[in-house]
């Protein structure tokens, strides 16, 4: 057991060190990012002129959104660009049979890889956009130490659900060979329904409330909603069991659908 923790964290470290060699890329995201929070930023601030306390939001704590948003973007994968793309490439080349062969768990593999990737991006790419944003506006961001503490462990825990997400749009590629298709639905799906676009608590009527239920959420309004002091006490425990649930369910959904995969390499490989 503690060879095998010390097998993941290595993993994990790995893949931290793999994406910090991307130093150009990195500092291209933090740019783009941060181009990005000025032209939401200023749009916020209009319709907020015009809406005030729009989502029960004040208009420093919607501006604080937009920026929170743009630090998580990368973190929790909203748009992709983790683990997903090599591992369906190695499903459609035949090299998972491989991967299947080795004596460690596939799912807990690639969970320490893109641990190591959000850890790398949370502080490449997260913390830049947010630094700008507070010098630029004023921004409702929390004095305490809590309340940081207690964002982070929504962020660690919404990348647990990102990964879980992006875990089940990988392995379908066993049965659709090229997984672009459910790649783009997923992307387009997490824009929308983690909060990337607009807060889910602007949704109006039941499109909100199913909205609020569903795992994206965990991605992005959940951490956001944390830092802006909106889930305190009990309601955060709630928030967490809410993350944790989808969490636990969704990787165990992948676990089940990598057992059939792996039937199905052995049928088709013989």
């Amino acid at each position: 057991m503690v060879r095998a923790w010390r097998l993941y964290a290595a993993v994990a470290a790995g893949g931290f060190r793999r994406y910090a060699t991307y130093r150009v890329a990195t500092a291209a995201g933090v740019f783009t990012n941060t181009v990005f929070g000025l032209i939401l930023a200023y749009t916020y601030i209009a319709l907020w002129d015009e809406r005030p306390g729009l989502g029960g939001y004040d208009q420093a704590q919607a501006v604080t959104y937009v920026w929170v948003g743009q630090g998580l973007l990368a973190v929790v994968a909203v748009m992709g660009g983790g683990f997903e793309d090599e591992l369906i490439e190695r499903i459609r080349t035949g090299d998972i049979a491989i991967d299947l062969y080795r004596p460690v768990d596939l799912q807990a593999w690639w969970l320490a890889a893109d641990s190591g990737r959000a850890a790398f991006q949370l502080l490449g790419r997260g913390v830049v956009p947010m630094v700008f944003g507070g010098f630029v506006f004023q921004l409702a961001l929390p004095a305490d130490a809590w309340t940081w503490l207690a964002f982070l462990v929504a962020v660690a825990l919404g990348v647990l659900v990102s990964f879980a997400i992006r875990y089940l749009v990988a392995l379908a590629a066993f049965w659709f060979m090229d997984g672009a298709g459910v790649q783009q639905l997923a992307v387009l799906a997490g824009l929308f329904f983690s909060g990337m676009t607009l807060p889910l608590n602007v949704f109006p009527g039941a499109l909100g409330e199913l909205a609020r239920v569903l795992p994206w959420s965990a991605l992005v309004q959940v951490p956001a909603d944390v830092l802006l002091g909106e889930r305190t006490g009990f309601a955060l425990l709630r928030t967490y069991a809410f993350q944790a649930a989808w969490a636990v369910g969704l990787l165990a959904l992948g676990r089940l659908v990598q057992s059939a995969a792996t039937r199905r390499v052995v049928v088709q490989g013989g």
